[in-house]
């Protein structure tokens, strides 16, 4: 039922932008790496949705990068070094985050200041959801998440790239369980956390 790696979500936003806080100031880099309440796309016979909340947790007790497309080899942020702050608000999860002064970095401040750059996406395990219907396609409702990194991202990660077609039949299979036996659905969810609070995630 687990998945073996982190899924990822990716979102368009509006706001993604760096600015400096005055003259002689390093520029910092805020955006949305979530959105709450919003639907997916549709992954096949099912739909997404994130609740307030669910990266409460996360916030806290974490070690979040952030990361320039997911890739480890361009950190831009880590929370635990006070280089990436992460926060819920009425949008979703807010990232603001000081790039390190260094070549690629610039580069990418300048990508996302001509507008090249729009896009920010979430690296996530689900540890509490939900399935319900609506419009008469499953949903599932992400009450909490374990939470990796942020990534501002040039193309979304969408089930095409960072989650396969089978883990995504993986999941409509789960949603398939919920919705027929909600308590054994329950259990499995308990079952997971003890897992990954084992193994340190």
């Amino acid at each position: 039922m687990a998945l073996e790696r982190p899924e990822r979500r990716a979102f368009t936003c509006d706001e993604l932008r760096f600015a400096s806080e005055g003259e002689g100031q390093p520029a910092r880099l805020r955006g949305h790496a979530a959105v709450f309440n919003s639907l997916s796309e549709d992954f096949g016979g099912w739909r997404e949705r994130i609740a307030p909340g669910a990266f409460a947790d996360a916030i806290v007790r974490d070690d979040v990068r952030a990361l320039w497309n997911h890739n480890p080899d361009y950190v831009l942020g880590r929370n635990k070094a006070g280089t990436l702050r992460l926060s819920e608000d009425a949008t979703g999860l807010a990232s603001e985050v000081d790039p390190p002064d260094t070549q690629w970095a610039r580069d990418l401040m300048v990508s996302i200041g001509r507008g090249d750059v729009t896009q920010m996406s979430f690296g996530f395990r689900v540890v509490d959801a939900s399935w319900d219907i609506a419009d008469g396609i499953k949903v599932r409702t992400i009450k909490r998440a374990r939470l990796f990194d942020v990534s501002p991202v040039t193309y979304p990660a969408y089930q095409a790239t960072d989650i396969s077609v089978r883990s995504l039949d993986e999941i409509a299979k789960e949603g398939e369980l919920a919705l027929a036996d909600p308590e054994t659905w329950r259990e499995e969810l308990r079952a997971m956390d003890l897992r990954l609070r084992m193994v340190g995630l």
